[in-house]
């Protein structure tokens, strides 16, 4: 089964031709990534999934319309401005995800490490953190599928370690369907199933031994890009 279908999705803004076309699944259980230079219409791309912006073509979430389906979806975007002087810990500003108060000393918490982070102000977070707290926050929805915007951009060595690991137990212990955004292509080939090349059409497809190799990252990022044979783990 399907958790995502999306097809012939287009998107123009004043009269300029964002996305074209663009067409491609996503299996129940799985985690998708979709990569791209710049510019490429990525997040337009989840912005148009979601509903959040107007589009053409077709987006199903498990094989109904999205507006159908909101309650059964998380999402983390890629940067969340605000006023980091606010006095708001990180358990008030969960409790703004969940009616249940048990979640936030509950397994979603440890399971993300941020139950010592609970009582500590969001302002006075690195980066790693505020990213582990607001996918906590998504998943205080228990969401079926989660769209990640990049959501490990900016942050240190150990917090990018610390967030493939909750991405690969997610996938694997709680079978959440995953669509990520992403320019780390050596960690996409390592924990992707799918990768979804994008350059306002789409340029590929497939599994990361199909669709990253030097061909596509050069149609992609251009000819002088540095391409390093990977294994899929």
């Amino acid at each position: 089964m399907n958790a995502l279908s999306v097809k012939d999705l287009s998107v123009s803004i004043d009269g300029n031709n964002i996305l074209r076309n663009i067409s491609f699944d996503v299996t129940k259980g799985s985690i998708a990534a979709i990569i791209g230079p710049n510019g490429s219409g990525k997040t337009t791309l989840f912005r148009s999934i979601l509903d959040l912006i107007p589009y053409t073509g077709s987006v199903k979430i498990f094989n109904k319309p999205v507006t159908q389906t909101l309650d059964r979806v998380g999402y983390v975007p890629q940067r969340m401005e605000f006023d980091r002087t606010l006095p708001i810990t990180v358990r008030e500003f969960l409790a703004l995800s969940t009616k249940n108060a048990k979640d936030m000393d509950g397994k979603i918490c440890k399971e993300v490490r941020i139950e010592l982070l609970l009582d500590k102000l969001v302002g006075q977070l690195s980066g790693g953190q505020l990213q582990r707290v607001l996918i906590a926050a998504a998943l205080m929805k228990k969401p079926d599928i989660l769209f990640l915007d990049e959501a490990s951009a900016g942050i240190d060595i150990e917090g990018t370690r610390l967030f493939h690991e909750l991405i690969d137990h997610l996938k694997n212990e709680h079978g959440t369907t995953i669509l990520m955004i992403s320019h780390e292509i050596e960690m996409v080939s390592h924990i992707a199933d799918t990768v979804i090349c994008l350059n306002r059409d789409l340029v590929c497809n497939g599994p990361p031994h199909t669709a990253l190799t030097k061909e596509v990252m050069e149609q992609l990022y251009g000819e002088k890009v540095k391409h390093r044979p990977h294994e899929h783990l």
